[in-house]
């Protein structure tokens, strides 16, 4: 009879088990049941206090830049809306993402640099504050582009 190394029998087990658990919508590393949030309230909800406590920053900081614009969830993350899409942000293991759009992260490339990103999106690592007031520029910004285009828009007809 051969014998197979405990090793492979545990990898195999917890393949099984992470397949099942994806399968009944649950988060492997939480634990917890994950079907998309119907609100930013129930978004936040899902995460650890301490990160709770960022997103709910990041939040009001957009309230407060945007006071028009309308909160969703899209793409299963929050997102405030204003004449279409302005920013949306999440939670994540160890940062905070943002996604304005890449034209507006060109503009603020040198306020930015210090933090990873990609094209359209930037990482605010969760063991470091908040930028708050560099997203609050960042979303008046979009704000301001929006706005002017609108009123182009308008102003064609």
């Amino acid at each position: 009879m051969s014998h197979i190394p405990i090793h492979k029998v545990a990898i195999a087990h917890y393949t099984i088990v992470n397949n099942l658990l994806a399968l009944f919508s649950v988060n492997t590393i939480t634990m917890k049941k994950t079907t998309s949030p119907q609100d930013i309230d129930e978004y936040v909800a899902g995460f650890p206090a301490d990160v709770q406590v960022l997103l709910q920053q990041v939040r009001a900081t957009i309230k407060k830049a945007a006071p028009k614009a309308q909160e969703a969830i899209k793409y299963g993350i929050p997102t405030f809306t204003l004449n279409g899409n302005l920013v949306h942000f999440g939670g994540f293991k160890n940062h905070i993402g943002f996604y304005p759009t890449p034209r507006v992260l060109e503009e603020f490339k040198k306020d930015l640099a210090g933090y990873k990103g990609a094209k359209g999106s930037v990482q605010f690592p969760i063991n470091k504050p908040m930028p708050l007031s560099l997203i609050s520029r960042i979303v008046k910004f979009r704000v301001k582009k929006i706005t002017e285009k609108e009123k182009t828009k308008t102003s064609k007809k």
